[in-house]
C-alpha cells in the first residue's frame, strides 16, 4: 500500500539562499524528512542549491517592511498572500519558522483548520524579550500552534517563560543537526606546543562578541593566530581594533563563504573559538567544527554546554583575559587537544540531520492525526 506523503507548507521571510544558520538548517532539514512534500515560501533572489532542496518554491510578493508604523498593514498583506496559498495548496500542516516573526503571524492568521507547528530559531525569541510588538506576535503564534519546537531545553524555557507558561505541554525539544555524511573529519590534532591556528565563524554582531577573541589574542603568552570568517555590521570595528592592538599579522578576516568552502577549511585549524555572549539558539557551527575534529573553546552559556555535552573548554563569557588563559592552556597541552578532538567527534555524532528530520516528521504526524 502506497502512503500519501505529507504536504508541508513552510518558509522564511528572507532571501532564499543558504546564508545563515536558520536558512542552512531548513535547506538540510526538509530533504531529510521522510515521506514529505515540502512547499517553501521565500524571497528572491533564489539560490539554485536552495531551489533543489524543496519540492516547490514560491517567491513572496508582498514587499518586506520592518517594524514601524506600517508593520500591521504589512502583516495583513502577508496574511492575505499566505491565505491564498493555503486555500490553493490545502497542505496537511504548516511549519511556521521563527515563532513570532511576520510570516509566522501571517501563517497563524490564515491557517484556518490546517494544523500548525511553530519552529523557534532564536533571533525572534531574543526580539520578543525586548520588544512588545514581537512579544505579542510570539504569543499569537504560540496560541495558534498545535506544537512548538525548540532545538535546546534552554531556548524552550525562554519561550515557555515569555509565553507565561501557558503552552508548556505544546513545547517539544528537537535538536538541530548537520549532514554528517558529507563531513571529512581530521582524525589527529596537530602535534607540538607552538602557537595555535584558531578559527571563528559567524555573523559579526554584538551578541556574537567576536571582539572577545580579537582582544584575547593581545593577552596570550603564545602568539596564536586567528582567522575570522563572516560578515556583519561590526567587521570594520573588529579590523580597526586588531590594528590598534598590533595584531595585523595575527588576525585575518575572510567574508562569509559557502558551507562547502568552510568545511573544506576547518580541518586546517587547531581549534575553533566560539564567543557568543547572550542567548544562543543552537549554534550549528559548533557541531560543524566538532564534526571536523576540532577542539572547541567556548563561552560558558547554558545552551552551549547543553549542545557540546561537555566536549569543549569553557571561558567566562565576554572576558578576553579568561579566553586568553584557556587558549594558552590548549596550546601548551598536546594531550588535552587530542582528548578534546576525540570528544568533539563523539559528541558531533549525536547531531545528524536525518535524526532531526525523523523526529520532526514523527511530531508532524502526531499533530496531523
Amino acid at each position: 500500500m502506497t502512503v500519501k506523503p505529507l504536504t508541508v507548507l513552510t518558509g522564511l521571510n528572507r532571501t532564499s539562499e543558504p546564508s545563515s544558520g536558520s536558512l542552512i538548517l531548513v535547506n538540510d532539514l526538509y530533504p531529510a524528512m521522510p515521506d514529505t512534500r515540502t512547499i517553501y515560501l521565500g524571497r528572491r533572489p533564489v539560490d539554485q542549491e536552495w531551489r533543489s532542496a524543496f519540492d516547490e518554491l514560491i517567491p513572496i510578493s508582498t514587499p518586506k517592511r520592518p517594524l514601524g508604523p506600517g508593520f500591521d498593514t504589512y502583516v495583513d498583506e502577508l496574511t492575505q498572500e499566505a491565505g491564498a496559498l493555503i486555500e490553493e495548496i490545502r497542505p496537511d500542516v504548516i511549519h511556521a519558522q521563527n515563532i513570532g516573526f511576520a510570516l509566522s503571524v501571517g501563517f497563524s492568521r490564515a491557517a484556518g483548520t490546517i494544523p500548525m507547528i511553530a519552529i523557534a530559531h532564536g533571533p525572534e525569541v531574543m526580539a520578543a524579550e525586548h520588544n512588545a510588538t514581537e512579544h505579542a506576535a510570539m504569543l499569537e503564534v504560540a496560541a495558534g500552534s498545535a506544537a512548538i519546537v525548540a532545538p535546546t531545553s534552554v531556548l524552550a524555557d525562554h519561550i515557555d517563560r515569555l509565553t507565561g507558561r501557558r503552552f508548556t505541554d505544546r513545547i517539544a525539544v528537537i535538536p538541530w543537526g548537520i549532514r554528517l555524511a558529507d563531513v571529512r573529519a581530521r582524525q589527529q590534532p596537530s602535534a607540538g606546543t607552538g602557537p595555535l591556528s584558531l578559527v571563528h565563524a559567524g555573523r559579526l554582531d554584538d551578541n556574537k562578541s567576536t571582539i572577545t577573541a580579537v582582544e584575547a589574542l593581545a593577552l596570550t603568552e603564545q602568539p596564536h593566530n586567528l582567522t575570522v570568517i563572516g560578515n556583519g555590521a561590526l567587521r570594520g570595528h573588529l579590523e580597526q581594533r586588531a590594528l590598534e592592538l598590533g595584531l595585523r599579522d595575527r588576525v585575518h578576516f575572510e567574508g562569509h563563504m559557502p558551507r562547502a568552502d568552510l568545511w573544506g577549511l576547518l580541518p586546517n585549524y587547531d581549534a575553533f573559538v566560539f564567543t557568543t555572549k547572550g542567548l544562543e539558539a543552537f549554534g550549528l557551527v559548533l557541531i560543524e567544527a566538532q564534526a571536523h575534529g576540532l577542539p572547541v573553546v567556548h563561552s560558558t552559556l547554558p545552551g552551549v554546554r547543553e549542545i557540546l555535552g561537555g566536549a569543549g573548554m569553557g571561558y567566562v563569557s565576554g572576558d578576553p583575559r579568561s579566553l586568553a588563559s584557556v587558549l594558552d592552556e590548549v596550546g601548551r597541552d598536546v594531550q588535552l587537544r587530542k582528548d578534546l578532538a576525540k570528544a568533539s567527534l563523539t559528541n558531533a555524532r549525536r547531531y545528524d540531520i536525518t535524526a532531526t528530520g525523523r523526529r520532526l516528521h514523527e511530531l508532524t504526524l502526531r499533530v496531523v492525526s
